[in-house]
């Protein structure tokens, strides 16, 4: 089994890089012989700007750019995706959002073609964790957490086919202990291990 673990956030001390690791730790304490990447597209300095070359990749009419080429290979390695982020304005981050409107294209995630989608992606089984600053009580107040699943889980993965396995919130990450919060990390990486 491999997973690939997408996290965007610039601070690489922050708890969502810390998140990460302990999800990663605790797929490989569940599975010595699971494998797993890593990617920080902060780091690695992804360009989340759709572009004409997107545009064009997505119309056919030429390949997509090689950064693109680049992250399918990356998820076609891969059995299972995680991705870490912040909640920003009760969504991901930018860039992990650009990251997902260049790479799960048109052709690769799903084929649209002759009026009907074909989904693509049935074989990625996706994890969503997202730390958010609010606590529960705002959440469902507002009704957050159903517009997050509405506009990720359906709108993104179901449309390209790969199941949701699991979405997690991890509530309050500037006021509370963060202990808590990387336990259930660690558990998450084992029960997808």
């Amino acid at each position: 089994m491999h997973t690939l673990i997408v996290t965007s956030h610039p601070n690489p001390n922050s708890l969502t890089h810390a998140v990460a690791a302990r999800i990663a730790s605790g797929i490989t304490a569940a599975n010595p012989d699971a494998t797993v990447e890593r990617a920080d597209l902060s780091a690695e300095g992804f360009d989340p700007r759709f572009t004409q070359a997107d545009l064009d990749g997505h119309h056919r009419l030429q390949p997509f750019p090689q950064d693109v080429l680049a992250e399918q290979a990356r998820l076609d390695r891969a059995d299972a995706l995680v991705l870490v982020f912040p909640v920003y304005w009760w969504a991901m981050p930018a860039q992990l959002k650009g990251w997902i409107d260049r790479v799960f294209s048109n052709g690769w995630a799903y084929d649209d073609a002759d009026g009907r989608v074909v989904k693509k992606l049935g074989h990625l089984k996706v994890h969503l964790v997202g730390l958010g600053g609010a606590d529960e009580r705002t959440w469902t107040k507002r009704g957050y957490t159903g517009a997050m699943k509405t506009q990720i889980d359906t709108g993104i993965f179901d449309y390209c086919g790969a199941p949701v396995a699991s979405s997690t919130l991890l509530l309050e990450v500037d006021t509370t202990d963060p202990a808590p919060h990387l336990d259930t990390a660690h558990a998450l990486g084992r029960s997808i291990a």
